[in-house]
């Protein structure tokens, strides 16, 4: 159980706290309700950008990272198809300048043409460097443009292009900050050894000052039902055989989602699951195998994932796995596979609520799915899947004509 308090400043801030005295250090997480969905289809990778943009420097911290180090402190940032998150950990002595930091980063970032060109090339040589120079470097490229047809996440959050970065233009980039990155499109938490209204009373003197920016929000355009199984070859660029087949599933809210998610866990959890049993030690079919969930707040997608031992061919791989999930679909799943696997799920939540940046992380990310006392109850959620439950799903998502699959030639 992670007891927080939580209030939203007159500017629309949202801001929760945790409090754990025995803790010397504390953690700040401020979230942005952006990411790659929010992005214009022909000026993708913008969220990205700013995960760059935003360490470039603001007003009155032209450095980041100095002041924060010299605080005893660390800081790292993430971004994905829903949201962006910054955090921050350090001596909670320290706490008001992370706070500074992150509040001036808000009200006056720097955006100029020397920092835009700096992180330009910073992205985009990581855009060379994870898609077009590595064997496997388009795969979400491949899978998104499959799966989606309508809704956003039909591009990666890296973008769709380089030449959407390459093109931004100062401007470009002014109003997407503009736009997205206000206070009444934030979430702060913080998690550590200070008192709840201690933390609330210095958020309101650092933040409490940010004017709210105007903005509308647009609905996302959901997806119609798939009519039938999606291919694409890539050939001659890899070193080894490679095998993806992909379903859209549920969405982040639907109790459909910890079925989906303990399916994959059923298939892909562990050295006693299915596939790593199955595939791998008694046929001797893939070297490598994985099932997992794309975990995205609108539907998101199950995913297979394998490399086929030597002289394996893809064809007879995709039809073991098919029949892998054949037998689930026809016949379901035993008790005490399903309990296993939601043990495994508890013991890491436990695990993760021992640290203070996963609870921060976890408070402000179930917030931004609509409260973040849903978090209390998330366990609750994944005991409540049955076998049935996950063979109905199974039935449903699991389809031929569902199917998006994507085949990595090495030759």
């Amino acid at each position: 159980m992670i007891n927080f308090e939580k209030t939203t400043l007159s500017n629309g801030l949202e801001v929760i706290v945790h409090t754990d005295m025995n803790s010397q250090m504390c953690a700040v997480n401020v979230l942005y309700k952006v990411g790659a969905r929010d992005e214009d289809p022909e000026k993708t990778g913008f969220a990205h950008l700013f995960e760059h943009l935003m360490f470039g420097g603001s007003d009155n911290a032209p450095d980041f990272d100095g002041p924060l180090q010299m605080a005893g402190g660390d800081n790292n940032a993430f971004t994905n198809s829903d949201i962006t998150n910054f955090y921050d950990i350090l001596p909670v002595d320290n706490l008001e300048t992370a706070l500074w930091l992150e509040a001036d980063r808000m009200a006056h970032l720097t955006i100029s043409r020397d920092t835009l060109e700096i992180q330009r090339k910073v992205v985009l040589e990581e855009f060379s460097e994870t898609c077009l120079n590595p064997p496997f470097g388009k795969v979400w490229h491949h899978i998104c443009e499959m799966a989606y047809e309508k809704h956003p996440y039909r591009w990666p959050v890296i973008g769709s292009t380089p030449d959407h970065i390459e093109r931004a233009s100062l401007e470009d980039v002014k109003d997407f900050f503009t736009k997205w990155y206000g206070p009444n499109n934030a979430i702060i938490t913080i998690s550590g050894g200070v008192k709840a209204d201690r933390a609330i009373a210095l958020v309101e003197k650092y933040f409490g000052g940010i004017d709210k920016r105007s903005f509308e929000r647009k609905l996302y355009p959901q997806e119609s039902n798939q009519r039938g199984k999606k291919t694409h070859h890539d050939r001659g660029q890899a070193p080894i055989d490679c095998l993806y087949m992909a379903w859209r599933g549920s969405d982040r809210l639907s109790e459909d989602y910890y079925a989906m998610d303990l399916l994959s866990d059923v298939l892909s959890g562990g050295r006693s699951a299915r596939f790593f049993e199955n595939l791998v030690l008694d046929k001797q079919l893939f070297a490598s195998i994985d099932a997992y969930i794309s975990g995205t707040a609108d539907p998101g997608l199950f995913i297979v994932e394998g490399k086929p031992n030597e002289g394996v061919s893809l064809e007879t791989a995709e039809a073991a796995i098919k029949a892998e999930l054949d037998q689930i679909i026809q016949e379901g799943i035993d008790a005490s596979e399903l309990e296993l696997q939601i043990n495994k799920a508890e013991s890491q939540m436990k695990f993760s609520e021992v640290n203070n940046l996963h609870k921060a992380m976890s408070l402000a990310y179930h917030e931004a799915l609509g409260d973040a006392a849903m978090l209390q109850t998330e366990m609750d959620r994944y005991r409540a899947v049955t076998p049935d439950k996950v063979q109905s799903l199974a039935q449903q998502m699991l389809t031929e004509e569902q199917c998006c699959a994507l085949y990595y030639h090495k030759s």
